[in-house]
């Protein structure tokens, strides 16, 4: 059996992927969806960016899993990459759903263009505050599904964007999935298109936008299913 471990982007915690677990366990699998510290129910706890890490591997580890596919959306393909890392043989394969990857030593602010999350941690301190809701616009959600995102959305702890990301070899030497949402049109991300020329990563695209777990769960979870089997 494969057990999944699903951790959503900023703001968000385990009750994102709601939609995407049932046709998971329906497919065989066993899946963990796993809220990060200092977000949802876990927002009155103390983080940092490697306090993101060990949540993650600490689930596998108190869980006692193996044959692990770790997915991480958005910011959590920080954590989730470290972590893929660090949980060794008991790794499967590590599914990046539209994310940032970790480099050794960078942040996730560092990764891409980032000066006006800076200015948004700059005026709010220690959080980036939920996205306003132009911001979720054209990316193929209900309007029902937009309400949810900032009704049930956390602000998100700063610390886990400035500190640096620590890994021991190069990424593009894991099993991984990178699932692309165009509707956007943006390219991955060059520490992305970095890891794909290594033949160890695959490249698949999906035809919607940064939020795929609520605007094409079924897809997603196929997609999912699918990369299970690799590896």
């Amino acid at each position: 059996m494969t057990h999944f471990v699903l951790v959503a982007g900023a703001w968000l915690g385990a009750w994102a992927w709601d939609e995407v677990t049932p046709d998971l366990r329906a497919a065989g699998h066993d899946v963990h969806a796993l809220t990060l510290s200092g977000l949802a129910e876990k927002r009155h706890l103390p983080v940092g960016q490697r306090t993101h890490v060990e949540d993650i591997v600490r689930e596998v580890d108190r869980l006692g899993l193996r044959d692990v596919v770790l997915v991480g959306h958005s910011y959590s393909g920080v954590p989730v990459g470290q972590a893929a890392e660090r949980i060794g043989d008991r790794l499967r394969r590590v599914v990046f759903v539209d994310s940032n990857v970790p480099a050794d030593g960078v942040s996730f602010l560092d990764g891409f263009p980032s000066d006006h999350i800076r200015e948004a941690l700059a005026a709010h301190g220690d959080v980036w505050p939920l996205l306003p809701p132009a911001a979720y616009a054209n990316q193929d959600l209900t309007d029902e599904q937009i309400g949810r995102l900032l009704t049930e959305g956390t602000p998100h702890p700063a610390a886990t964007l400035t500190e640096p990301a620590v890994l021991e070899r190069p990424l593009g030497e894991l099993p991984a999935t990178y699932v692309k949402c165009v509707l956007d049109g943006r390219d991955p991300l060059p520490a992305v298109t970095e890891a794909l020329r290594g033949g160890h990563w695959e490249l698949v695209e999906l035809r919607t936008g940064h939020w795929p777990m609520f605007s094409t769960p079924g897809e997603l979870a196929r997609i999912l299913n699918e990369a299970a089997t690799r590896g």
